[in-house]
């Protein structure tokens, strides 16, 4: 009894090792070649809740800091149901806006005011 146990646990574990091995290695036609596109970073989420006119229930906007996307959701209490709206990205919508602390084009440079 003691030795199908072990052996089960044994076979058990070879199958996660496999798995983890192929979750990491999945996509590539060697095991040890490099992908040909580089991974995304996971995600460095910031959470914000609010309120739409016309919508009884709160929103949570999910902005993604490291791939620069923006998505909401919120949950209907009537119907039991999450809501989940289509990510943006932002890089897209916001792409002419200067870097963080750049000099406005109209402004007298980063910290000072407009020129008159």
């Amino acid at each position: 009894m003691k030795s199908t146990i072990l052996w089960t646990l044994v076979v058990l574990n070879a199958a996660l090792a496999l798995m983890l091995i192929e979750k990491h290695t999945q996509g590539n036609a060697a095991f040890g070649q490099a992908p040909a596109v580089a991974p995304r970073r996971p995600g460095d989420f910031l959470l914000i809740p609010g309120d739409v006119t016309g919508v009884s229930s709160g929103l949570v906007y999910i902005v993604d800091t490291n791939n620069g996307w923006l998505g909401a959701m919120s949950y209907d209490d009537s119907s039991h149901k999450l809501g989940v709206m289509p990510r943006i990205d932002l890089t897209k919508v916001m792409g002419n806006l200067p870097a963080a602390g750049a000099a406005h084009p109209k402004a007298g440079g980063a910290t000072g005011g407009y020129n008159r």
